[in-house]
Order: structure tokens, then sequence, then C-alpha cells
């Protein structure tokens, strides 16, 4: 079976793990337009750093370009996507369309990837999505397999999660965190509302239920499903949090 094992790296130390422990490719994030805005991250010259070590390697790096970019930014955006481009980044992993057609446009020959955060969990999404120029779509972790393998059909790499945490709401629409707190999982804040405990009670405001987890999903663990998800068409397996530390990258590659 082929496949590529994709893990996170919130560090340097983290991706010296990763590669060193196995994986075929990592993903992080530079320090703009990340969806990741609380981790650490890397810096442009930490990227080129990173760019070098892994290709000595013959490991690929994709940088998350995961948020929607505001008007404003667009030209700031594009200086950076520029700057990716030139030091050799693998690929970008996008949320945002208006981007995307711009480096299809500027970088015709920038390998773009669809993230998780455009809540692609069909097959006409992902039709979609090739025919703007996508060469890769990151599935939504509510996919199932079944539409995993009608997508097969489209000839279109898919990266899929297979271990790691889980969001409550579909995945790139919930706005949760930012009605709570004004911090937006769509501009890389989420607070995780979702892992928070919470109260019930009903109308009247008496308690119904006893402070719990209630919304807070149990972690993903494909490792006895690894065959399955490859033979219905995931290429990619994607390990997330970029946020966790080396001892935990290592362990799970």
């Amino acid at each position: 079976m082929e496949y590529e094992l994709l893990a996170p790296a919130g560090d340097m130390e983290c991706l010296k793990w990763a590669i060193e422990a196995g994986c075929d490719a990592v993903y992080l994030g530079g320090s703009r337009f990340g969806a990741r805005a609380f981790s650490k991250n890397f810096n442009d010259v930490e990227l080129g750093q990173a760019i070098n070590y892994a290709h000595l390697r013959d490991v690929k790096i994709y940088v998350t370009f995961n948020i929607l970019i505001a008007d404003f930014e667009i030209k700031r955006a594009m200086e950076s996507v520029k700057m990716l481009y030139e030091i050799g980044v693998d690929a970008l992993i996008l949320q945002d369309i208006g981007i995307a057609s711009e480096i299809r446009k500027n970088f015709p020959d920038f390998e773009v990837h669809a993230s998780t955060q455009m809540a692609v969990n069909n097959f006409y999404g992902a039709k979609f999505l090739k025919e703007m120029g996508f060469s890769r779509l990151v599935l939504a972790r509510e996919t199932p397999l079944f539409e995993l393998e009608k997508i097969k059909e489209l000839d279109i790499d898919v990266e899929t999660f297979i271990h790691g945490a889980l969001c409550v709401c579909y995945s790139g629409e919930c706005l949760m965190s930012s009605m709570i707190g004004g911090k937006s999982g769509n501009r890389g804040e989420c607070a995780q509302a979702c892992r928070k405990s919470y109260e019930i009670i009903d109308f009247d405001k008496n308690k119904v239920g006893k402070r719990l987890y209630y919304i807070s999903p149990k972690d993903l663990n494909t490792l006895d499903e690894v065959a399955k998800i490859i033979n219905a068409g995931g290429y990619s397996l994607k390990i997330e949090r970029r946020m966790k530390n080396p001892e935990y990258v290592y362990t799970v590659v």
C-alpha cells in the first residue's frame, strides 16, 4: 500500500524527532497566517533551516496558511507566499479561496492543499476544489469512509486525520470560541471552548446536570483502522497536534 505519513511540528526540535521517527512529510506553521496563533511556530529564518534539514533527509515540508485572510492583509499575505515559494516549501495548506486563486495566477507551479478548515467532506466539494487547482484535499474529520471511496475516483491526493484531537463541530464551521470570547477559529485563535466543562441548566436557570465535559470528544486513534483508510483512498495520513512536545510526536509517528 502506498501512503505518506504526515507529522506535526511546533518547533525545530519536534521536526527533528518527527523525522527521526520515520515520517515522510512534516506540516508546520510560520509566524503569520496560520491556524495555530498560540503555538510557538517557526520564524522566517527557522523555516529556511527546517526546509534544508528536511530536504536533506528526503522529507517534505508543508506550511499552514490556513486562516481566512482579511482584505487589508492580501498584499502582505502574497508577500509571505512569495517568500515561502522562494525558500522551497513543498506545499501550502490553504483555507482562503481568494488567496488560493491569487496563488494559482502568480505561482502556478506552487502546490496548494485545501485545508480541513474548508469543511469539505463529500465528493462534490472535492470535485470543486480539484477544478480550482488544488492538488490535495485535507478531508474534514467527520467524513465517512464511503465518501472517501467516492473521492478516490477524482484522482486528487487525499489527506486524512488518523490521530489526535477531535472537534465537536463540523470542521472549519465552529463559531463557539468567537461568540464566547472573541477568539475566532477562522483566524487561528480558537480557545477550544468545547474542551471546557459546563453545567446544564433549564430555562428557569435551575441546574439539571452537574458540571462535566459534555462536548469534549475523545481523541482520535485509528491505529486499528489505518489499512481501511488507505484502501478507501486515503494517501496522506495526518497526525494532529502541532502544540504537542517532541516526545509525543516521536511516539505517535
